[in-house]
Formats: structure tokens, sequence, C-alpha cells
């Protein structure tokens, strides 16, 4: 059986009607509310035109029949209604990166094809000097959130769309083959939308299959009881939704009868913001990216606990995506909290949740992980899958589940998703290495290794070895040209308040865990690395500091 995920939704809610679904200080929605305002702002999409026009047997892999709804907000329950809302209507959501500046939206969204788009109100200004550029985006539903924007010209309120009104979804029939659209971040190159058919992210990434076991959903009827067993664990999920994982986690929660939670303060990281839903609603599970994340929650969680002011022993695990966590921040954290287990996952817009990594108490790494049932290395060549055990390097890869391609770019979905003796997969750019036991140790993405005198050097193997020094905050590597050696390692430092330190120390430090050849040749200083809202790595801006520092 193939699935939409508006008919996973209606199973659930149908299974746990009065479950809190989504949950936002003293914003709480069930399942059932969650439901019937998505088909609400469905029924709004469908009745402005928009929809399917053109089926997917008669499209090749990059292009799409669809209407597009960018979302280009905070995270909250607008969101994932949008996202239900969207793919109920047959209309194909897509993530708008809210750090974007006028150019880089005008990109994005004509890039997009966007005909529709749900925003923040406080985006409203910078929407507005990009709209006249952007002929076919016609249906304008703004967010109310406290900003005093008004209503931008033609644009409709959210909620006097998805709070009234009769509650039965739009006239259409959802396919497995309607779209989800995901851009790339953009932080190593122009943002690319992949293209997703519903039910292939569905297995791959929304709940339809265990990445431990592989074990597969294959009823509804079977959805419907996964759900109604699910104690209803809470999830605090701290990365914006304008990313993946983020995302994927949300809308796995959905299909699996879990509860969702969002920080009151959506704009930023706030670690008391943070402290405060933990303890206030018990979550069980956090989501977070990387060190960036990670070090300022670990500093107030240490103050918090030495002055008794907050519970969290409600906590059991922590998720990490989408950046290194290392081993240093690691061992902080289950120095505060011995009970916690840390889940590194790894994946990619173009191949879903790949592979996990587990640290508790005593067994704390970072860089190998057990891969998922579809996940292998390739040969550098593409000729074959390596076997484990194999010491040459590869390709990170992933089969069964893939995207279609990248919209709108025939040549870059054949060389992102080769076939390879019949099979087809996802190539995103990481390197990899498959060990004995079917463990992968994951090297990094091509487009940041640096290649000095012939040798491949990963800059996160040397940002890890940096922010194992205490005086280090966050840490970027990148490669600058080197008429010798072809480029320099050079690292982007910011150290932590008060610390003083040199970049001889600094590349001393990193010696003692890394060989000298990966040593950095410099250390350029800062005093905040760039990344995303979520923590994500920027290295675009990491080589500019790297060249002009």
């Amino acid at each position: 059986m193939q699935f939409t995920v508006p008919e996973v939704a209606d199973v659930v809610a149908a299974a746990l009607p009065d479950r809190e679904y989504v949950v936002q200080g003293a914003r709480r929605l069930t399942f059932a509310d969650t439901v019937a305002r998505s088909n609400r702002l469905a029924s709004f999409l469908h009745g402005a035109g928009l929809g399917c026009h053109t089926e997917r047997s008669e499209l090749r892999g990059h292009e799409t029949g669809q209407d597009l709804l960018g979302i280009y907000a905070h995270n909250g329950s607008a969101y994932v209604e949008g996202l239900l809302g969207a793919f109920r209507a047959r209309v194909a959501p897509f993530n708008v990166n809210y750090r974007y500046v006028r150019d880089e939206l005008r990109y994005l969204l004509d890039d997009a094809g966007a005909t529709a788009l749900l925003y923040h109100a406080t985006f409203a200004p910078r929407l507005a000097e990009v709209l006249p550029d952007l002929p076919r985006l016609r249906t304008l539903i703004q967010i109310a959130d406290g900003s005093g924007h008004e209503l931008l010209p033609g644009a409709v309120d959210y909620e006097s769309i998805a709070e009234d009104g009769p509650s039965a979804p739009p006239p259409v029939h959802p396919s497995p083959d309607d779209l989800y659209v995901l851009y790339t971040g953009g932080t190593t190159g122009m943002p690319k939308g992949v293209l997703w058919r519903q039910h292939d992210i569905f297995m791959t990434a929304f709940g339809g299959r265990s990445l431990y076991g592989g074990d597969t959903v294959s009823s509804l009827d079977g959805i419907a009881e996964r759900a109604a067993a699910n104690p209803g664990t809470t999830l605090l999920i701290l990365p914006p939704l304008m990313h993946g994982a983020a995302q994927w986690a949300v809308m796995t929660a959905l299909t699996t009868g879990q509860t969702v939670v969002f920080t009151p303060v959506a704009d930023r990281l706030d670690p008391q913001d943070v402290l405060r839903t933990i303890e206030r609603e018990k979550a069980a599970v956090v989501t977070v990216v990387g060190d960036a994340m990670v070090r300022p929650l670990a500093d107030a969680l240490e103050k918090s606990l030495a002055r008794g002011e907050t519970d969290v022993s409600s906590l059991a695990v922590i998720a990490n995506g989408g950046a290194f966590l290392t081993p240093t921040t690691k061992q902080r954290v289950i120095g505060l909290l011995p009970n916690v287990m840390i889940v590194d996952g790894v994946g990619s817009s173009e191949t879903g949740a790949q592979m996990t990594h587990l640290s508790m108490s005593g067994t704390v790494a970072t860089g190998t992980f057990n891969a998922g049932p579809d996940t292998c290395v390739l040969a550098e060549d593409f000729s074959t899958v390596l076997p484990s055990g194999h010491d040459g390097l590869g390709w990170l890869a992933q089969r069964g589940y893939v995207p279609l391609g990248y919209k709108g770019d025939a040549a870059k979905t054949a060389t992102t998703f080769p076939v390879v003796d019949g099979v087809r997969y996802a190539v995103p750019g990481d390197l990899a290495r498959h060990l004995e036991g079917g463990v992968i140790e994951l090297l990094g993405r091509d487009s940041v290794t640096i290649n000095s005198g012939g040798e491949k050097i990963f800059a996160e193997e040397v940002e890890i070895a940096l922010a194992s020094h205490p005086a280090v905050e966050d840490v970027l590597v990148a490669g600058r040209p080197d008429d010798r050696w072809g480029q320099q390692v050079v690292a982007v430092v910011a150290l932590a308040e008060g610390a003083r330190v040199g970049a001889k120390e600094l590349i001393e430090h990193a010696a003692a865990t890394i060989a000298r050849y990966k040593l950095p040749k410099a250390v350029v200083f800062r005093k905040t690395i760039q990344r995303s809202p979520a923590g994500k790595a920027d290295y675009r801006w990491a080589r500019e500091q790297a060249v002009n520092g």
C-alpha cells in the first residue's frame, strides 16, 4: 500500500481526537483540532484555484505539476497546519529560510515558482520588497504575530481561514505521487528544491519505517493501532521548522501519536525559556543541532541545577542532527544529566533519515554511525556498492525511498541520483567508509573538504579537534587558495566569553588528536560564528573569512 500524509493524519486523529498534538505556551491543539484547521486551509487553497494540474505520470523527475506554497514562518501550529493543509489540497509545500535578505528571498520564491505564501507578519516588510518581481505569487496568507504590521495588499489573515467554518476537506483526492518539496540550506551553494513523492518521504522520514529495524507500516489500521498504543511521548522541537530534520520530527509525531512542543520564544534560542518549557511540559525528548545550540543550553542548565531552579527530570533523550555534537560537549551534558541518552542522527534533504549513533554515560563518541536499512557506501567512481570492511573512501548513499530529483534541474538530478546496476541512489556528496560490522564512518561533505598537497582534509574532523579546547566557543574550518599546497587549512574561531588564547596554542591542542598535515595553517578570530538559526554551518561565510582574514 502507498500512503498520503492526509489519510494517515485522519486515522490518527480518529484514534486520538483529544490527545494534544501541538503545544506552544498557552496554545494547545489536539489532533482533531489540527486536522480541522488544516482542512480549512486546504479548502481556502482549493478555492483560490490552487492544486495539482499535471499528474506525476506525465512528468519527468525534475518537473512539478502542482502549485507550490512557501512557508515563511517561525515555529508554531500554523507551520504544521500549513504543511498538512497543502498536502490536503494537492499543493506542494516548501520551506523558506527566514534569515534570507531581499535578493536571496526573491531568488528562492522565483526558483520555486511559488504561487502561494504563508508567512508571519514580521516578515511582511521584506516580502513587500520582492513582490513586484514575483507576478506568479498571487495568494498571500499572513499570520498575525504581534509585530504590528498590517496585512499586505491582497493578503488574508490566517486565523480568519483556520479558525471558523466547515472543517470538511476540499473535493480532491491526494495521491502518493503528490510532492513534498524541501529546499537545501544553501550554505555551500545556491539552494535547490528537492522533490519527494509523498509516500517516499513518509516511509523514510515521516514515521512510515523504523530507521533501526527497517519495519514498515502496511495499512491504515496498523497506523491507527500504533498511534493508540503510543503513551503520548512529548517532543520539544528546538530547531526551526524551515529545516528538514525539524519538519520530519513534527510529521513523525503526527503519524505516530506523539505530542509536539515549541518554546514560546520562537524567533531565537532562549536557553532559560527552553528549560522552563521542559519542566512545564515534562518533555521526554529534545531535538537540537550541534554544539552551537547545545553549549548555551548546557551553560544555562549548569547554573540552573546549581541553584535548584529547574526540574528537567522528565528528559530522557537529546536527539541531535544537522551538525556535529563534539565528544567534549556530549560528556558535559551527560555529566549534568547522567540518565539522558544522546542520539546523533544523520540525513540530508536528498536522502531522508539514514543513520544513528547512541551515546550515554561511559560510551561517548562522534563520527561513526549504525546504518539504516537502505544506507550504503558507493565506490568513488560509482561502479559498485562497497562491502562492509572495505577500507577505501566512498560516497554515503541511500537507495529505496529516494527523491525524484531537483526542481527544474535535469543535469543536477542525474548527477546526484545516479543509477548503479539498475538501482537508483541518492548521493548528496558526503564521503564515508563502511567499516567492519556495518558501522559507517562519516567523513564530511566533499564540497567543504580541503585538498592540501594532494591530501584530503575533512573540515569536521579539524573542527572537532579544535572545539575540544575549553576556550573555544565555536569553530568552522575552510580552505583558502595557496600557490604551493593548492589549499591551506584555516580555522575560523569564536572564543568563549572572557577567554584568551592564541593561534599557536589552539593548533598545538589540535595536534594531540589529528595528524599534523591536517592542522590549520592560520586561525582567524571572530566574535561569533555565522550559522543558520538551527546551528548549521555556513561554509560560504567561513570561506570568505578564511580568504579575507
